[in-house]
């Protein structure tokens, strides 16, 4: 569907990927739990925001390597399975904190989306993630649509996730943070699931 190649797999891992709490999903609910659902969507722009510029650099990448040197796009797709399966078993392994909610006085949406925005592009490994991520799901001879409906998918993905942290699972996520046993098992879980991902696809890459 829309070029990609193992679709169901493709929108499942970036479901998974959007469950893992991460410096953007934290920022979104600190801004919300502060501030209320004006700050929690505007700390949702500002991270869209950012991984959108990651995802057109990662992409104009990946749309040069494809058109000139099909061996070393073949490698990235080992290599993005690689580093599913490497992010997998970090998350195994990593201890899991516990959340330390502050205080803070009431601010406005747009001083938590530049803050959102910030935390996004200080995270270079999403830029990273990209560019293991698309080629997983792309035949070499896919074109620049098959690009931008993925970029496409994952933005859209992101929004309606983190919509629902904002407008819906805010009370209960802000409880779930303080809950180490709560937040240790969605950890190992999505651990779990991203080692699969990452054999599947290297199965089906050979």
């Amino acid at each position: 569907m829309f070029e990609i190649q193992n679709y169901g797999s493709f929108v499942a891992a970036v479901i998974v990927f959007q469950l893992i709490p991460g410096p953007g999903t934290l920022a979104i609910l600190n801004a919300t739990a502060r501030s209320g659902v004006a700050a929690g969507l505007g700390a949702v722009v500002g991270t869209l925001l950012g991984d959108l510029i990651y995802m057109v650099a990662a992409i104009a990448g990946l749309a040069a390597v494809m058109n000139s040197h099909p061996a070393i796009f073949a490698g990235l797709q080992w290599f993005g399975a690689a580093y599913l399966g490497w992010i997998g078993l970090q998350l195994l392994c990593q201890p899991v904190a516990r959340a330390t909610p502050g205080k803070e006085a009431r601010r406005s949406g747009w001083v938590y989306c530049r803050q959102a925005f910030a935390v996004s592009l200080t995270n270079p490994k999403v830029m990273l993630f990209f560019v293991a991520f698309f080629p997983l799901f792309m035949r070499p001879d896919a074109t620049s649509l098959t690009l931008g409906a993925m970029m496409l998918h994952v933005t859209l993905l992101s929004l309606f996730y983190q919509l629902a942290l904002v407008l819906v699972g805010n009370a209960l996520a802000r409880k779930l943070s303080v809950l180490p046993s709560a937040r240790k098992l969605a950890t190992r879980l999505a651990g779990i699931a991203l080692v699969g991902f990452g054999v599947k696809l290297a199965l089906n890459n050979r």
